[in-house]
Formats: structure tokens, sequence, C-alpha cells
């Protein structure tokens, strides 16, 4: 894809984007006085580029070379196996199976402090919103993203197939992450939804809500939480850098060598 396109493209989702979610933060608020242009909207503004323009290319490199890897190395009996059944069913066993290891991946994020060195990045925003969503090392993505699609690459689905089902669930992120609180009542035991996942984003780093597009993982691992009010604070107890470069770089070194660079370049 050439610069231009990358560029236009991702001046179409920044539109597109805009128009979806900050009406509805103004319609919904979670918290009524957040502005558009609220604290630390450049820096998240900053990781939105970075996704669209620097990393997405190498996270969808990823995934392609995971997917044929996976797919050389699964039984071509199973895939073929797997293919037989109702299409309906393979969609409930992808979404299952999907659902199961990210909530343990991403529980293991906050568990594992190596995990956690890339993960706290994303949990430092302090302001939750459309645009918080993007704040996300691209190491911790290509995690994450692998491991929600590593059932799919499993049953035999080519990337190009699955990209559908990779596109919703980018969406489904931003949305759980929007200023937004629109209570659904008892269906929020079986749909994700802003105010469960804003809770996660509490400052304590055991808050629980692991799971993704449904919270059905963590009612039944027991870490499902979801007080009718919203968190008082968001962001990490950690001290962690305040610019785009300081919290790309940061997570990559030991502390001892990242405190010497702190000291002598100003990224932090």
């Amino acid at each position: 894809m050439e610069i231009y396109e990358i560029i236009t493209t991702t001046g179409i989702s920044l539109l597109f984007l805009i128009a979806v979610f900050v009406p509805m933060e103004k319609v919904f608020p979670a918290k009524p006085n957040q502005k558009f242009l609220r604290p630390k909207w450049l820096l998240d503004f900053s990781f939105f580029l970075g996704q669209y323009i620097l990393w997405s290319g190498l996270v969808l490199w990823s995934l392609y070379y995971f997917g044929e890897y996976l797919t050389s190395i699964v039984p071509n009996s199973f895939q073929q196996e797997i293919r037989k059944q109702p299409f309906v069913l393979q969609v409930i066993e992808v979404l299952f199976f999907s659902d199961l290891l990210i909530y343990w991946g991403h529980r293991l994020q906050h568990k594992v402090d190596f995990l956690w060195r890339f993960h706290k990045v994303h949990h430092s925003a302090e302001h939750l919103d459309w645009l918080a969503a993007h704040r996300e090392h691209p190491l911790d993505s290509i995690y994450t993203i692998g491991l929600i699609n590593l059932p799919a690459f499993i049953m035999g689905f080519p990337l190009e197939s699955i990209t559908g089902v990779i596109a919703f669930r980018g969406i489904w992120a931003i949305y759980i992450h929007s200023n937004v609180r629109l209570p659904i009542g008892p269906l929020r035991i079986l749909i994700g939804a802003p105010e469960l996942h804003h809770w996660h984003h509490d400052l304590d780093r055991k808050a629980g809500n692991y799971a993704n597009i449904s919270p059905i993982m963590d009612i039944i691992f027991r870490t499902y939480t979801c007080p009718d009010k919203e968190p008082k604070k968001f962001g990490i107890k950690e001290e962690t850098p305040k610019s785009y470069l300081g919290q790309l770089i940061e997570p990559l070194l030991p502390k001892r060598i990242w405190k010497t660079v702190k000291k002598k370049f100003p990224i932090a």
C-alpha cells in the first residue's frame, strides 16, 4: 500500500470514528464533564496515528506469518473435519475458544510482570474515550490479536476470510473504551459494555473483567465486577513515561538501562 493510500485510509477512519462515537459520548456520557480535547488527548492521538500509519503493517505481517505457520502444522484432516460442520457451529466454536483464550491471555497480562510491562501502556490512560482505546504498545497488539484469532487459524480459516471478524473486534474494543454509559440491564451478563470495561481500567491492577466480547468467562472464573457507578480514577499506580516515544521504548529496556536513557534523553 502506498503512503498516500495509508494516509487517506487513516483520515477516513478518523472521521468515521469521530462521527460514530463522539455523538454517543455526548448523548450517553459516562463522565458528563469530560471534554473532547481532554488531558493527554494528543498522546492518545499519537498512538492512533502510530497504529494506522506505522504499526498496522507489522501487526498484519505477524498475523499472516502466524496464520500460515499454524495452517501448515495443524493436520489437514483435522481442518477438513471442522469444515464438515455446519457454518453456524463453526462460528460459535471460534467465538467460544477465542473468548476463552483472550480471557486467560488478558488475565496473564495483568499477572505476569513481563507481559504487564507492555500492557501497562494501555492502562496508563487516565481518561477513557474512543481515542484512548488506541493507546497500546505494538507488541501488546500482536500478542492480543494473535490470541484472539488463534482458534480461527487452527480451524483453517485464512486471514482473508476473517477480516470482518477482526474489524468487528476492533470497533468493539473502541466502543467498550468510549466515554459511554448505556446500561443494558440483565443483558450485560451476556454482552460486554463500557460500564464493565471501565472497571477493568480501575487503578487496581487486579480489578477483573478480563473478557472481550462477552463477560461469561469472567462470571465462570469469578472475576466479574460491575458496580452501578463509574470508577473514581483510571490509570496505573506505577510511574510511567509521559511521551509517545517513552511509552514505546520503556517496556523494551531493563529498568536500570531505562533510568540511564531517561536521564540523557528528554523522551520520558
